[in-house]
């Protein structure tokens, strides 16, 4: 009537040619393979990454406010509080306070964490890698706090003058360097 019946018989002379056939089951079979990291050991999945069957009963998830609304609502606040920071030291060339200096190095810090967490939980999930995922955390864990003592010892050193101070000098460095180049 509306050519439904046409597209049926389309569809079901196609499936008769045995080349069609060979070319759907193979295209099949690649869809299903999932993205992995190659270097490392995967755990073996369920089909469709179901658990049980479909008459077992649905066991939701443990709520946990910290992983879910908080967590946003601190990117959130950590993200926008970036914002009058980065603004300062821009207006004022590198030379911001000490407590300012802190501040913006420790902002971005978390900015960063939060960031590559998401990346570790999205793109290593603990249901493919298992151990895996628990040792990028905990590198993540490890690079964040060494990073934390390097900032504390960046602005409280005599003679260093903070981070930015420290983009700062790199930056006059750069042009000081073009510059006698272009002589």
């Amino acid at each position: 009537m509306f050519g439904f019946k046409s597209a049926a018989n389309r569809s079901s002379l196609l499936l008769k040619n045995n080349s069609t056939k060979k070319l759907l089951i193979n295209s099949n079979k690649n869809s299903l393979r999932h993205f992995t990291i190659p270097f490392l050991p995967t755990l073996p999945q369920n089909p469709g990454g179901v658990k049980g069957s479909i008459n077992d009963n649905l066991s939701p998830p443990h709520v946990d406010k910290m992983h879910a609304s908080y967590h946003w609502d601190f990117e959130k606040v950590v993200s926008v509080g970036l914002i009058p920071l980065v603004s300062m030291a821009l207006i004022n060339n590198g030379s911001i306070s000490t407590l300012v200096d802190i501040s913006l190095c420790y902002t971005l810090l978390m900015h960063c964490y939060v960031g590559f967490q998401s990346c570790i939980i999205d793109y290593i999930p603990k249901r493919v890698y298992g151990v895996w995922h628990n040792r990028a955390m905990y590198m993540l864990t490890l690079g964040t706090f060494l990073s934390v003592i390097g900032i504390y010892d960046m602005n409280t050193n005599e003679k260093n003058s903070g981070s930015a101070g420290l983009v700062s000098k790199l930056w006059a460095a750069k042009s000081e360097k073009v510059e006698e180049e272009k002589k």
